[in-house]
């Protein structure tokens, strides 16, 4: 991939999105910015030219379509889409977790993902010179969950199966997809974490956190290879965390 491409990407609003929506915008991307409200996305554009916001409901199709028509209509192709979006959701033994917060979880981590990873496969498909590259936003939680976090760990598993099944069906049409595991990257979603996180023996304990430039250095890293080579997985943590010992 080269700089001046055209990248999505979902939950470019806030946090890990909006960094690395920047950082694209700095590398000379050019990008579609998406996510629910349209204030947070103009204030990731900051006015720039080179940036497109569209407000979207990533687990709506219909909505999903409008934003890759949008992008299709402004710069007639799609590079990149990185896969963002996604909510904590309910947190709980699986007896406590209200099935339509179940149910709202997989539709905007997993449903929408897919959603989006389809309107991206399609364009880059059909588009000349074919091809592009998807980066899921996974989590050490498609490896270990954390304690009353059934909804979440099982989605973010499943972004794993999500990103293998387009790695392998993207091969004839050099489409590439990736994954990025994320721990505890500093951002308003995980502020609870440096206060206090759920440990595996029932204690409650601070995590040390770190900077999210670090993991849009990641992304640009995987996106700007060229698309005869991939990264599949690239787990990022902070250094100190509880991820690797024995909980």
């Amino acid at each position: 991939m080269t700089d001046g491409d055209v990248a999505v990407v979902t939950g470019a609003g806030s946090g890990v999105g909006r960094t690395v929506a920047a950082a694209l915008l700095d590398a000379g991307y050019r990008v579609a910015l998406a996510g629910r409200r349209a204030a947070p996305l103009e204030e990731t554009a900051g006015g720039r030219e080179e940036a497109l916001v569209v407000p979207t409901d990533v687990g709506d199709a219909g909505s999903v379509a409008a934003l890759f028509a949008a992008v299709r209509e402004r710069w007639g192709r799609v590079d990149l889409l990185v896969n963002n979006a996604g909510t904590f959701g309910p947190s709980g033994t699986p007896d406590e977790v209200p099935v339509d917060e179940w149910t709202s979880t997989v539709t905007t981590n997993l449903t929408g993902s897919f959603l989006c990873a389809r309107e991206a496969f399609a364009a880059m498909r059909a588009q000349d010179p074919q091809g592009g590259r998807i980066i899921n936003n996974g989590s050490i939680s498609a490896h270990v969950p954390r304690p009353g976090s059934a909804a979440y760990t099982a989605t973010k598993h499943a972004i794993t199966g999500l990103t293998k099944s387009i790695a392998l069906d993207g091969r004839p049409y050099g489409i590439a997809c990736g994954q990025i595991d994320i721990g505890n990257a500093a951002t308003d979603m995980t502020a609870g974490i440096a206060k206090g996180a759920a440990q595996a023996d029932g204690s409650v304990r601070p995590e040390p956190t770190f900077d999210p430039k670090h993991v849009a250095d990641a992304v640009l890293l995987m996106a700007r290879l060229p698309l005869d080579a991939n990264i599949p997985f690239l787990t990022i943590t902070a250094t100190t965390m509880p991820f690797l010992g024995r909980g």
